[in-house]
């Protein structure tokens, strides 16, 4: 089964300098892919789910269904919230920017976005509260001021820790979409 949101749309060589080489632009896309840490802890929550689901069907077989089918609940969950990990991260489209993150999704519109720049800035450290120096890749919107807006991109997250090329690129392959969609 192909999983579309592990790919990279838009893969990166030495030769190639568009941006944007996809017929539909309406279509919400992630223009970098994900990292290998966040591609690990996946697999290892969705490996922990199969362990609870052959527990379920070991309950139902030898035990009460209910207690099955609590059991198939929470591998359900811990199903879910891999896939979600997978999704997280920032999607583009002709309509706007997108930052996925586990509960919550921001939308921004192109015509709300004044610029988007890489700033060497304090970052946190994989989503924990600790901060080290970093870059990010922040968007400056019409109605809020460049402080407050959390960054869409950084270089010690789960995608691009430790992958300071990736984190260029990704960077990059954004500010293009943001200088493309909002001149058209």
């Amino acid at each position: 089964m192909p999983l579309p949101f592990l790919t990279a749309d838009h893969t990166f060589e030495a030769a190639d300098d568009t941006a944007l080489p996809h017929d539909d632009h309406s279509r919400w896309r992630r223009p970098y892919r994900p990292g290998p840490l966040r591609v690990g802890v996946a697999a290892l929550w969705l490996l922990l789910a199969s362990y609870v689901l052959f527990a379920a069907v070991l309950i139902a077989l030898t035990g009460s269904p209910s207690s099955a089918g609590v059991i198939f609940v929470i591998a359900l969950a811990v199903i879910v919230a891999a896939l979600r990990l997978l999704r997280m991260g920032v999607w583009v489209s002709a309509r706007g920017v997108r930052q996925v993150g586990f509960l919550v999704t921001r939308t921004v519109p192109w015509r709300r976005v004044v610029e988007m720049r890489t700033v060497q800035q304090p970052v946190r450290w994989l989503g924990l509260p600790r901060t080290v120096q970093g870059q990010a890749l922040t968007v400056v919107r019409k109605d809020r001021a460049a402080e407050d807006t959390a960054p869409l991109l950084t270089t010690h997250n789960l995608d691009f820790l430790a992958r300071f090329a990736a984190f260029d690129r990704a960077a990059d392959t954004v500010e293009a979409w943001a200088a493309e969609c909002r001149r058209g």
